[in-house]
């Protein structure tokens, strides 16, 4: 038995953080996907596949779905960066459960029982996952995403594509690989707010404020008020501590040609990931990176989520 299930990257609009904190992220996915083969016959001996696989069999048990106990092997392939804040362990963990769960249970599933399944995956990579990456890879499109608590999440696929004259301008920037990881820059983030909280939950409430702010940009086609939201939402997240040295630089070298902010668990040591940049020139935008050698990909919001291969 073959299968293959490829799943997208994503990339946080805003709410980065903040949605940890039971604030609303809007997320969108983004046309660079990982894919996931599963093959009866082999027995898997990479520890984090064979993890990946208890997950899953554990989810069965629990939801008291039959399941088979055949040898399996799991193989990837990805063109989404690692470590840089597009969601490649959240793609890994929905093509994964969607692969694992119909190689079990001998049927395809719904978007809803993978996604349940691919946010008990993503706990190995995360510690305290929101959930809204895996949604957004699931899902596809456009996440609007909230979680008050473990019961009581809101993932809504908004009915709204972002307008030609907003995603054409856009780009993602690299400022280098993050030597933390996303779960511990949640948890400096945490310490940071039991030991400052007032001011850190006003930097919350502002990066939830931007998250409104940018749906109505949108909605709009709004260029300005994107723009506006854009800088707003970066200068809280400097100030929740979570953008290092170079990566305010870049957007400093590069403040003449248009606005950006990190998106992802950002970093503070050394690189933060990548930056989404709104550039009214993109062509010159991107000759002057490339002058300057600083690396970049492009932006490309895709409306698919997770499907099968053939």
């Amino acid at each position: 038995m073959y299968l293959a299930y490829s799943s997208p990257g994503r990339v946080y609009l805003s709410g980065e953080h903040a949605v940890v904190y039971g604030k609303p992220a809007l997320v969108t996915a983004i046309n660079l996907r990982l894919t996931v083969t599963v093959e009866e016959g082999k027995k898997e001996t990479k520890t984090s596949f064979i993890q990946i696989i208890k997950v899953v069999q554990q989810y069965l048990t629990s939801k008291k779905i039959t399941h088979s106990d055949k040898s399996i092997h799991l193989s990837v392939k990805s063109n989404i960066p690692v470590g840089r804040g597009l969601g490649s362990s959240a793609a890994l963990s929905v093509a994964a459960a969607a692969a694992l769960l119909e190689f079990y249970t001998g049927k395809e599933n719904s978007s809803e029982e993978i996604n349940n399944c691919a946010y008990r995956i993503e706990k190995l990579f995360h510690l305290h996952p929101s959930g809204v990456d895996v949604s957004a890879s699931c899902f596809g499109g456009l996440i609007y995403y909230r979680k008050e608590f473990e019961f009581l999440k809101n993932i809504s696929r908004l009915n709204l594509k972002i307008p030609k004259n907003i995603s054409d301008k856009l780009i993602l920037i690299d400022t280098g690989h993050p030597i933390e990881s996303t779960g511990q820059m949640v948890e400096m983030v945490g310490t940071r707010y039991n030991k400052e909280t007032s001011r850190v939950e006003k930097l919350l409430n502002q990066i939830e404020k931007n998250v409104k702010q940018l749906v109505v940009s949108l909605m709009k086609e709004d260029v300005a008020f994107f723009k506006k939201t854009i800088s707003e939402n970066q200068k809280a997240l400097v100030d929740l501590g979570v953008v290092s040295k170079k990566a305010v630089g870049i957007l400093k070298y590069l403040e003449k040609l248009g606005v950006g902010k990190i998106t992802g668990g950002g970093g503070l040591k050394k690189g933060s990931g990548f930056i989404l940049f709104y550039a009214e020139d993109l062509e010159g935008l991107k000759n002057h990176l490339e002058i300057s050698k600083i690396p970049y990909i492009p932006f490309s919001p895709t409306l698919e989520g997770c499907k099968k291969e053939l």
